[in-house]
């Protein structure tokens, strides 16, 4: 029975990890389609999400039997809370990229972005998906000092999105209001999926320590163009 009890909260684990690639995927794809106007691609972000809201259901599902069968306290307590925690940060990440997938699929054939704005959208697309792959790996290897690191890399994605903002307000802007509008929408969805990674690799701290990672001083410096995008 308690072999049994310990598969299923690994395979609580594994749930978390195939839902962040997929979100992660999902950002990737949609930032590619609102840069491109690419309706089919947009089309099958916002179909995919379907998946990732039905493994948050079956996670929460198998989490809330197992607090009713087995009434984990400790460790397993913290286990099976965090991570439904994350799932729905995860869920919510996955909710932004089709947010983005379906503003693109609202302006076809049109471009939604600007180009004078296409490579800050593409930089903030790269490290949205980047830092996601990061908190997969922190809930893959439960490792405390690449978890805190991940806050300090997202102060990049707050760099680019004060940047984004600038060309806002520039008395130079020509794009009109519905085009303001949308690259402030856009801005958004990138910065708080951004906070969701931050979020999942913060509860991985409070799973690993039971500390909260705000009272932790990380170790290491952050690392920009971090690999798995």
């Amino acid at each position: 029975m308690r072999d049994a009890y310990h598969e299923e909260l690994d395979s609580i684990g594994d749930s978390l990890v195939e839902m962040a690639r997929l979100v992660g995927s999902a950002i990737g794809r949609a930032t590619t389609a609102i840069l491109d106007a690419d309706l089919k691609l947009a089309e099958a972000v916002i179909e995919a999400d379907q998946k990732v809201d039905d493994l948050q259901h079956d996670l929460e599902a198998r989490a809330i039997a197992l607090l009713a069968r087995q009434q984990p306290v400790a460790t397993d307590l913290r286990i099976v809370v965090t991570s439904l925690r994350m799932s729905a940060d995860l869920e919510r990440s996955g909710d932004l990229a089709q947010h983005v997938a379906k503003l693109a699929r609202l302006r076809f054939p049109q471009r939604a972005v600007p180009h004078d704005l296409h490579a800050t959208i593409l930089e903030m697309g790269q490290l949205a998906q980047r830092l996601m792959a990061k908190a997969a790996e922190v809930i893959i290897t439960k490792d405390v000092d690449l978890a805190l690191q991940l806050e300090q890399d997202d102060d990049e994605m707050d760099l680019l999105h004060r940047t984004l903002f600038q060309h806002l307000i520039d008395e130079r802007w020509r794009h009109g209001i519905e085009t303001a509008v949308d690259v402030t929408l856009l801005g958004r969805y990138y910065e708080r999926y951004a906070d969701h990674a931050v979020a999942v690799a913060k509860r991985v701290v409070y799973l690993v320590t039971g500390e909260h990672a705000d009272d932790i001083q990380p170790d290491v410096q952050p690392v920009t163009g971090v690999e798995g995008a």
